[in-house]
């Protein structure tokens, strides 16, 4: 009997996620050669990389931190146009079966956290002076598969190098 109502508190607790807050965990930019670097940007266009990563941990009970970091480099005439790094964060309980939790921290909550980076960072880089700038939106799902390949390949070269 004991049991039949410890199931049915459990199946009544709520499912879903609640944001408390988001913030930039982390803002850096600089501008190695200014002033000299302006003249060339209007004889080149600037070479642009960017690279994402998403992370996240574990705060207490379903409490998590998830993280989508943007570290954007520029170039022009083989010279550092700008540096950019942005860490912003959201702080978010999660309750959701255990087969739910990973899509939704690495899919769901960066790609709600995405438009905050990227109006961040063309905010900062237009403020610096720059040329505007938008990251193309990012397909998160492939992001995620992509993840989920290569740990799926590392499990394989793992476990043929110890069965060998």
């Amino acid at each position: 009997m004991a049991e039949e109502k410890q199931n049915t508190v459990n199946a009544e607790q709520p499912q879903g996620m609640a944001l408390h807050a988001q913030y930039i965990k982390d803002l850096s930019l600089e501008i190695p050669f200014a002033p000299e670097i302006f003249k060339e940007i209007a004889k080149e266009n600037p070479k642009v990389g960017i690279d994402i990563n998403i992370a996240n941990k574990p705060l207490e009970d379903d409490m998590y931190e998830v993280a989508l970091t943007a570290k954007i480099n520029a170039d022009v005439a083989d010279k550092k146009l700008f540096i950019l790094e942005l860490t912003y964060a959201t702080l978010a309980t999660i309750k959701v079966p255990a087969e739910h939790l990973e899509p939704i921290l690495y899919i769901e909550l960066p790609r709600l956290l995405f438009p905050f980076v990227r109006n961040i960072v063309a905010t900062n880089l237009t403020e610096a002076g720059l040329p505007p700038m938008l990251i193309t939106p990012i397909d998160f799902v492939a992001l995620y598969q992509a993840r989920k390949a290569k740990e799926a390949e590392n499990a394989a070269k793992n476990a043929t190098k110890e069965s060998a």
